[in-house]
């Protein structure tokens, strides 16, 4: 009896689900620690308001609704002068309509050099900018050395140098299988 097509189409598919899910299941754990350096205004800023709150033109404090973009700096130390190692580029999105200061963030981090050139890693979730303490977001993937990426990251204000610019440590754990 002669498979249908229909058949082997179906374990074809399945075959390269199969191949593109096997791996030697060993995964290897890395953490980074760098910091984030952004200017929010000047000529050299690296934020920017894409869209204000439909909410303000009626007169309302209410930020719910605007959108943002950043294109960060990714260093080594806190001093703006320590080891440049890539970017932070995201979109942040206020989306809490009882907290101005909670946003969503979807962040790409690009790396440039080093053991890390040419990859990146995405980061995704809800951040509390008012909150003291960490402000955890997931690691939801990544290309290049962390392809298939999964994991957190803990970031912490750690000052603002002057009155235009601040600095965030983060602390990522990445969990990546071979």
């Amino acid at each position: 009896m002669m498979p249908t097509p229909t058949t082997i189409i179906c374990l074809l598919a399945f075959l390269a689900v199969l191949a593109a899910a096997t791996g030697d299941g060993t995964t290897t754990t890395t953490h980074l620690h760098f910091y984030i350096h952004e200017t929010f205004a000047g000529d050299n800023a690296t934020t920017a308001s894409l869209a204000p709150s439909p909410l303000a033109v009626a007169g309302s404090n209410s930020s719910f609704g605007s959108v943002g973009a950043l294109d960060d700096e990714l260093r080594e130390g806190s001093d703006a002068a320590s080891r440049y190692l890539g970017r932070v580029e995201g979109l942040v999105v206020q989306a809490d309509l009882g907290n101005p200061a909670a946003a969503w963030t979807l962040l790409t981090l690009a790396f440039a050099g080093g053991d890390y050139n040419g990859s990146t890693l995405v980061l995704d979730g809800r951040v509390d900018f008012g909150a003291a303490g960490d402000m955890e977001r997931a690691v939801v993937g990544g290309t290049g050395r962390f392809r298939r990426a999964r994991g957190y990251s803990l970031m912490t204000k750690f000052g603002n140098p002057t009155p235009n610019t601040g600095v965030f440590e983060m602390d990522v754990y990445v969990t990546t299988m071979a």
